[in-house]
């Protein structure tokens, strides 16, 4: 066969190979780095500064932690928090049922209620329960400074006022349950008291625990506001030493390392609790 033939004889087609996969390339981000080293070496510097600065006495701060007027102090805090929650949800919860009843006269009542409470600054709400006195100086009988101690004074003016917010917060998780699940319960049967316990009460907790996490946290701290009417909280028992030593720093940080280990411990048992009720909804927190 001639050299001619061989050129002309026909070839195989190419078999297309697999096309070329694209080589993915990272995105390369400089800005974020270079903010996120900038922000870490200001944090470094700062812990620094506080460590390295003699000025807040750590070796003092370490003596005073745990000393008895010290943790007296804490367990008041702790004490008040708890009572006020605990009251300020019941009487939030009677509330949250006037406002979402039917009669108007007990819905204006709920309404007045929290618009009052919610208008006048804690600082003031304290104060004027402290000089209840001047305005009704007996009570039944009884003389208004024998009956509201400052510890009474501070729980009922706390309460009250945690109240007026823990209503609106019960309010917003009732509302928050589907209408439609509610009737379904009804035309199922179900007696009214059986369908808050174990269709809207549920149900509501998923938005009620969130913000009533944050009122406790903020129940907690603002407890600190009673020194003013010589409650023997955190606080006060701070001051009280300060004022007799002189140190004022160091026993500041003391109360406010005491704050910032509760307030962690609150705050792990509120992401349990929120994970707890957020159970069959999908959702991570």
């Amino acid at each position: 066969m001639s050299s001619d033939t061989l050129a002309q004889a026909p070839t195989a087609p190419e078999i297309p190979g697999p096309p070329a996969v694209p080589r993915i390339v990272p995105q390369r981000r400089y800005g974020q780095w270079t903010a996120a080293l900038v922000v870490l070496v200001l944090l470094g510097l700062a812990l620094d500064s506080v460590v390295r600065n003699r000025a807040f006495q750590w070796d003092v701060v370490a003596e005073y932690f745990t000393t008895g007027s010290v943790l007296r102090g804490l367990w008041l805090t702790l004490w008040l928090t708890a009572v006020v929650m605990v009251l300020g949800f019941a009487l939030g919860t009677l509330l949250a049922a006037f406002r979402l009843s039917a009669n108007p006269v007990l819905r204006a009542v709920g309404w007045g209620y929290v618009w009052l409470f919610r208008s006048i600054p804690i600082l003031v709400q304290l104060l004027l329960w402290f000089n209840i006195g001047a305005l009704y100086p007996t009570v039944l009988g009884v003389k208004t400074v024998d009956l509201l101690s400052p510890v009474a004074v501070a729980v009922v003016g706390l309460t009250l006022h945690e109240a007026a917010y823990a209503a609106e917060v019960v309010r917003g998780g009732i509302l928050s349950v589907d209408r439609g699940q509610i009737e379904a319960a009804q035309a199922l049967g179900l007696s009214r008291w059986r369908r808050w316990r174990r269709i809207v009460l549920p149900q509501a907790m998923r938005s009620i625990v969130p913000p009533a996490g944050n009122m406790l946290i903020g129940t907690l701290k603002g407890t600190s506001i009673v020194s003013v009417i010589a409650v023997n909280d955190l606080l006060f028992s701070a001051q009280l030493i300060y004022h007799r030593t002189y140190q004022v720093i160091p026993l500041l940080m003391v109360a406010t390392l005491w704050y910032a280990v509760v307030t962690t411990v609150l705050g792990i048992g509120q992401a349990y609790v929120e994970k707890y009720y957020a159970r069959g909804t999908g959702g991570t927190r």
